[in-house]
């Protein structure tokens, strides 16, 4: 059964007259997520009790502390209108875990980003994120109606000038180039080749990008659409609410049985402490490099009990079928468990 969380927020910015960002009270250690992922809010509604809507993360997990998702108001949209027009510091939202498979399987890579209006807001994370702790590089193509609906334009400049020599934004306004077209996008995608691409935005943008994309040689592979469908139903009349952060129950220590370089060893696992803190606590060096769950250097295979990790950036479903899991972001989650380094 899928779990909800009731959050407070803690702050909204006026992002553009019409868009506002949430902020809220709440950290990554609580609700972990990727760069791109989407969060599910449940708005009140005067004639079915609520109904959900998904809005796309615009923080970063690596960057901020806090979880924010950035919204647009919309002429016939219901919840958007109710957000904007009553959402405040103080104001307690449910919403659902982190979702969402629109974000890059490497931050090293380099990034074409295509957005338009609202559809920053993931592309926004995944910037942000790939500029902190990637090496590659990263241009972004933004359309909007005119320079007063860029969202996030403040920030953007900002991070433009803190990385001058790995982000390039291309900015296109409605009011002075037109409607962005097929050509246009893929003579800006031809200048760009090797780049693994991200869209979001409206439907027919998304359409004319994509379009461009394979017209200008990029594979299948390489392109990555953020596709919002309509629920079929109210995910929220199936889900229970989590265990409130400071109501949860001590949890207990747990016992690791630790294979490395051939040798076993056995420890006591706090159940507040990464595994790859606990084995530098004993005087072992396992291999780690990033500690902040997106470069796999700390990988190792959980053969028997399970664990839980606060962030990954970089194993597979495959991965974690078989057991393989990052140290640095590990906690025990079994009263007893088994680790190997082989």
């Amino acid at each position: 059964m899928p779990e909800f969380h009731r959050l407070r927020v803690a702050e909204v910015v006026e992002e553009t007259a019409d868009a506002r960002s949430l902020v809220f009270d709440v950290d990554t250690t609580r609700l972990p997520y990727r760069p791109g992922q989407f969060l599910t809010l449940r708005i009140p509604s005067d004639r079915c009790g609520s109904v959900a809507r998904a809005y796309s993360l615009s923080s970063s997990p690596v960057t901020d502390g806090r979880l924010a998702v950035t919204v647009k108001r919309t002429a016939e949209g219901y919840a958007s209108n109710w957000i904007c027009d009553n959402v405040a510091a103080g104001t307690e939202l449910d919403v659902l875990e982190p979702a969402g498979v629109f974000t890059p399987k490497s931050l090293d890579d380099d990034l074409l980003l295509f957005a338009a209006g609202s559809g920053v807001t993931p592309i926004m994370s995944i910037l942000k994120s790939a500029l902190a702790t990637g090496t590659g590089r990263v241009v972004l193509v933004y359309a909007n109606r005119d320079e007063q609906s860029v969202i996030f334009a403040r920030e953007l400049a900002e991070l433009t000038a803190a990385h001058p020599g790995r982000l390039l934004v291309l900015h296109w306004l409605e009011s002075v180039q037109g409607l962005p077209d097929q050509g246009a996008l893929q003579s800006l995608a031809d200048a760009f080749p090797d780049h693994d691409a991200f869209v979001c935005g409206p439907k027919p943008f998304m359409d004319a990008t994509r379009k461009a994309l394979r017209g200008a040689g990029f594979q299948k592979s390489a392109i990555h659409l953020e596709r919002f469908a309509s629920l079929a139903g109210n995910p929220f009349d199936s889900a229970a609410p989590a265990e409130p952060a400071g109501e949860e129950a001590q949890p207990e220590d747990s016992v690791v049985e630790v294979t490395i370089d051939g040798e076993a060893r056995t420890f006591t696992w706090p159940a507040d402490k990464r595994l790859l803190d606990l084995l530098e606590d004993n005087g072992i060096q396992a291999p780690s490099s990033c500690a902040e769950g997106i470069c796999a250097a700390c990988e190792c295979r959980v053969t028997e009990g399970e664990v839980t990790m606060v962030n990954n950036q970089v194993l597979e479903q495959e991965d974690l079928a078989d057991g393989y899991v990052l140290a640095c972001q590990s906690l025990p989650k079994t009263p007893k468990i088994k680790v190997d380094y082989g």
